[in-house]
């Protein structure tokens, strides 16, 4: 009996279950990979024009020194909104949820602490206090950055040009 042959087959069927079990392992992990960035892409695919900043209502009060944004959300759910404002080589972030939430130095028009985001087809305008918020002066930009199914897309809209509140009456 030839055992240098059978050993030769028994070594081809080792190394053929260990390139079906490398791919097996590199497949599921390129197809999660694949999985989370589709999903990714997907919640974030259809943003365009639906969160936007009114510019008809932002603007800066030099008096009160208080930095008012309108922020208007069309036909999407989104969990929260990230808003940045910019200007003095500074710049805050916070995040507006559906629940309400404090956030120093901002409030509603309403002049309650208690801000949320506008829902579906609605729009809120807030009233940030600039030397509260650590600014001494006019602010250069705001950007909004919806945050849907606790993925952070990309900023969906942004405003450079600030207005004097007393330019707009």
């Amino acid at each position: 009996m030839n055992k240098g042959g059978l050993s030769t087959v028994v070594t081809t069927v080792i190394m053929i279950a260990l390139v079906v079990a490398a791919i097996a392992i590199i497949w599921a992990f390129v197809d999660q990979l694949i999985k989370t960035n589709t999903e990714k892409s997907k919640s974030c695919s259809n943003i365009y024009g639906k969160i936007t900043i009114n510019n008809r209502y932002t603007c800066y009060n030099s008096t009160s020194k208080e930095f008012m944004f309108s922020v208007k959300i069309g036909d999407i759910d989104i969990d929260e909104l990230l808003v940045s404002i910019s200007g003095d080589m500074n710049s805050k972030s916070f995040k507006l949820d559906n629940n309400g939430i404090s956030i120093a130095a901002l409030k509603n028009t309403t002049g309650s602490s208690i801000v949320k985001l506008p829902g579906k087809n609605g729009g809120s305008t807030y009233i940030y206090n600039m030397t509260e918020g650590g600014f001494s002066g006019k602010p250069d930009s705001i950007e909004l950055a919806p945050i849907i199914n606790k993925n952070q897309c990309e900023i969906s809209d942004s405003l450079s040009e600030i207005d004097d509140c007393s330019l707009l009456v």
